[in-house]
């Protein structure tokens, strides 16, 4: 058995074809969703990921901002940024691009931006209201997830669940969407006993531990569907070859670069699994969709009732 491929790719354009139709509601309305991104210092990886998502504002006709402090700003500069963007009524979302440089505090500023605008879903207040079963904002990876599963007709109420890693920022919110979805979930890390046979139960695998192709395919029962979240580089040749050893277009991608991307579920769980996402392809392309959703959705909530949408762009 092949496992069906959920595509997040064209789960992503499907999002940006309904967004494009709710951007044009509040167009209508005089309002440009706009979103402010704070990028400090000089990571390459940061870069990438930022410019990503001001080019995806630019493609859906979104507002975007982008302010980039040096790398020696200190936590009470980037307070003070953080103010000026929440007086902003120009400015809808808030994005905070991680990691910060060590001497800023990252709780304090990530806890300062306006939980209205805040679409990475990451202040205490937003967790809170996901907690609570509450409309606001979410943070991007789970609740791109959930899109996956939804739009790849992946039955998830009533379901066994199992999540594997308890990050605040993926394993919990994703553990709680799904609950509120009625699948029953067990969260498990790296104190979990018989980690392996506890994901063999599940109907649904979710792995978001962050260590390259953990999950292997003994650990996933036949047919079940898997959430890849994990992203890691790998460099490391000997590694590259016991994780590839039946793919040789990865390994001779590694000859070539130098390094290979994988999930933290192994390439061959694909063999047992009935639906499972890729890396890269799966989730990744969900995270800046989410993005711009939170976006447009942060700009029809700090409006309340003066916004509505056609009816058929409209979400449930």
């Amino acid at each position: 058995m092949t496992a069906r491929i959920l595509s997040g790719t064209e789960f992503r354009d499907q999002i940006y074809g309904e967004l494009a139709q709710q951007i044009a509601d509040l167009r209508g309305a005089r309002i440009r969703p706009g979103l402010a991104a704070v990028l400090v210092g000089e990571n390459p990886a940061s870069q990438i990921y930022v410019r990503s998502k001001i080019a995806a504002c630019e493609q859906l006709g979104l507002g975007s901002w982008l302010h980039t402090p040096s790398s020696n700003v200190t936590t009470g500069e980037l307070l003070a940024l953080i103010g000026e963007l929440n007086a902003n009524p120009e400015v809808d979302a808030i994005l905070v691009q991680l990691p910060l440089p060590a001497q800023v505090d990252s709780k304090r500023v990530l806890e300062a931006v306006d939980p209205a605008k805040d679409v990475d879903g990451f202040h205490p207040v937003n967790l809170g209201r996901l907690v609570s079963g509450r409309d606001g904002l979410v943070a991007c990876t789970p609740a791109g997830s959930m899109e996956i599963l939804r739009r790849g007709g992946i039955a998830v109420d009533g379901a066994n669940a199992v999540v594997v890693g308890r990050s605040d920022i993926v394993g919990k919110p994703m553990a709680l969407l799904l609950m509120h979805a009625n699948a029953t979930v067990t969260i498990c890390h790296s104190k979990t006993r018989d980690l392996p046979e506890v994901v063999r139960r599940a109907d649904i695998v979710v792995a978001a531990i962050g260590r390259p192709a953990m999950v292997e395919r003994s650990w996933v029962r036949p047919g079940a569907t898997v959430i890849d979240v994990g992203i890691n580089r790998i460099t490391d040749a000997e590694q590259a070859r016991r994780i590839f050893a039946n793919f040789p277009a990865k390994l001779a991608q590694f000859k070539e670069k130098g390094s290979v991307l994988v999930g933290d579920v192994h390439p061959e769980t694909a063999e047992v699994a009935g639906a499972i996402t890729r890396v890269p392809g799966g989730v990744g392309p969900l995270n800046i969709a989410m993005l711009m959703s939170n976006t447009v959705k942060a700009a029809r909530l700090r409006r309340g009732a003066a916004v509505t949408f056609s009816a058929a762009t409209a979400k449930p």
